[in-house]
C-alpha cells in the first residue's frame, strides 16, 4: 500500500513531502520510537494521537485514522537509518526538531524511560540531522525535571 510513497521518500534525491506525506512519515516515526522498547501501549498510542491532532489540527478521529495510517507505513518502512535520513531530505529542519520533542513524549508516555528508547532517540536525533543542543532543549521542553 505504502511502497510508492516509501520509493519517493527514499529516492537519491526526494523532493521535499507534500504536508500530508510529511505528516505521516513524522507520525510513523513516533509509532517506531513507541515500539522500540516492544511495549507499544495505549497510552503511547494516545500520546501519538494528542500530538497528531495539536501539531495538525485534527479532530481526535483524524488523528486516530493517521495514527493507523502510519503504523502500517511504519511497519512497511525500511530500517530506522533509511527512513530517518530519508525524512531528513524531506522535512524542514524546524519540523524536524517538534518531532524530537514529540519524540520524548511519547518516549514519557507510558511512565517509563528505557535504556532502547533513550538510544533510539539519540539514533535519530543524529539522522534527522537536528544538533545536539536542539535535541537537548527539546526533551528539556518536554520533562523539565531532568
Amino acid at each position: 500500500m505504502f511502497a510508492d510513497f516509501l520509493k519517493r521518500l527514499t529516492a537519491p534525491d526526494p523532493a521535499p513531502l507534500a504536508d500530508g506525506d510529511a505528516r505521516l512519515a513524522l507520525t510513523a516515526l513516533l509509532v517506531r520510537v513507541a515500539r522500540t522498547d516492544g511495549d507499544y501501549d495505549d497510552s503511547e498510542r494516545s500520546r501519538i494521537d494528542r500530538i497528531a491532532a495539536s501539531r495538525y489540527g485534527l479532530t481526535p478521529f483524524e488523528a486516530s485514522k493517521l495514527r493507523g495510517e502510519a503504523e502500517s507505513l511504519e511497519a512497511e518502512a525500511p530500517d530506522t537509518v533509511r527512513f530517518t535520513s530519508a525524512i531528513k531530505e524531506a522535512v524542514a529542519y524546524e519540523d524536524r526538531i517538534a518531532v524530537i520533542e514529540a519524540m520524548w513524549q511519547v518516549v514519557l508516555a507510558d511512565g517509563v524511560r528505557e535504556a532502547e528508547e533513550d538510544a533510539l532517540l539519540r539514533l535519530v536525533s543524529k539522522l534527522l540531522g537536528v544538533n545536539d543542543r536542539d535535541s537537548a532543549l527539546a526533551r528539556q521542553r518536554v520533562d523539565p525535571d531532568r
